[in-house]
């Protein structure tokens, strides 16, 4: 079996890469030390907001700077703000940028930045080629009249988010025992922002459960349910609190409920929407968490595996990707 890769030349423990996206068969690969070709960008795009929710982004990005290139693309697939990430990736002699977004789901903006860069994500079987230097003309892209980004480099997408990544679950579970005192009498509310399409909410609801699957290990909590907001959908957000507030209401009779954000900083509008009800939290997100890093470097290395980008490997466009890359 060849060997695996990690980024750059740094030894990094890591759970996923481009095993991230397969089964548990694949989780218990080994990393070893190789090489990713010196010219691949990494270019990370993240919602961006406070002052300090930047911050967090950057310190977690902060390790990966004196591995290569890589920049921060703050904004939901804003346009400008991208065009600024590649020239300064291409400015340092780059010549493949991995997009890796920092989102919760995968769906997030994704048909959006991929038309912004004249680009179709590999899917895990090495189909859909990335197009090598291509640039759209102008026009509107997803509904907007933006032109698309200019760039000489060969654009890769990495499509999944954090709720679609297996190693996460760790940090959902860490936050849950960080809170915890007596597991038997508590219950477990992992609470996010959520999606306005349905059918994109309920993959997203899917991918958490398989993530609180992870906190069942961390000694006997009398529930664990998952649940999202629906923040910016009036309709679907009104439900959606009269759903979360009937539960913690209910839990709290006999115990204690443990609310974890599935959010990348902060608690967000949760304490709102909690109000006068009993339950255990803190202030943090997702953010900051060494997993968090180490995620990125699993999707740029998930990404250089798809795409051919590691030495040594062979796999563009080859069946064989799913057995190597997942």
């Amino acid at each position: 079996m060849r060997r695996l890769i990690t980024l750059f030349s740094v030894v990094v423990p890591m759970l996923g890469g481009c095993a991230a996206r397969g089964g548990p068969k694949q989780m218990g690969y080994e990393k070893r030390v190789s090489e990713i070709d010196s010219r691949v960008g990494i270019l990370l795009m993240a919602h961006g907001g406070s002052a300090e929710w930047n911050r967090s982004v950057e310190r977690a990005v902060a390790p990966l700077r004196s591995q290569g290139p890589l920049a921060v693309a703050f904004g939901m697939a804003d346009r400008d703000s991208l065009q600024r990430a590649v020239r300064e990736l291409e400015t340092q002699d780059v010549r493949r940028i991995a997009v890796v977004r920092l989102f919760v789901s995968g769906s997030s903006f994704l048909a959006r930045t991929e038309a912004l860069f004249g680009v179709r994500a590999k899917d895990a079987y090495g189909s859909e080629a990335s197009i090598r230097g291509s640039v759209i003309g102008g026009g509107a892209v997803d509904g907007r009249s933006d032109p698309a980004i200019q760039h000489s480099s060969e654009i890769a997408i990495l499509r999944r988010g954090l709720a679609e990544s297996p190693e996460i679950g760790s940090l959902i579970r860490h936050r849950a025992e960080s809170l915890s005192r007596d597991p038997p009498s508590e219950s477990v509310l992992i609470l996010a922002h959520g999606m306005g399409v349905e059918v994109e909410n309920a993959t997203l609801l899917k991918n958490m459960r398989r993530l609180a699957d992870s906190i069942w290990t961390v000694g006997e909590f009398r529930d664990v349910r998952v649940e999202t907001l629906r923040e910016d959908w009036v309709q679907e957000r009104q439900k959606s609190e009269v759903r979360i507030r009937s539960y913690v209401e209910e839990q709290a009779r006999s115990g204690t409920v443990l609310v974890v954000p599935f959010r990348l900083s902060g608690f967000g509008p949760y304490a709102d929407v909690l109000e006068g009800l009993e339950f255990r939290a803190d202030s943090l997100g997702l953010l900051p968490h060494p997993m968090i890093t180490e995620w990125i470097i699993n999707g740029v290395e998930e990404t250089a595996c798809l795409h051919g980008w590691a030495y040594g490997w062979t796999v563009s466009g080859s069946a064989a990707a799913a057995d190597t890359c997942m």
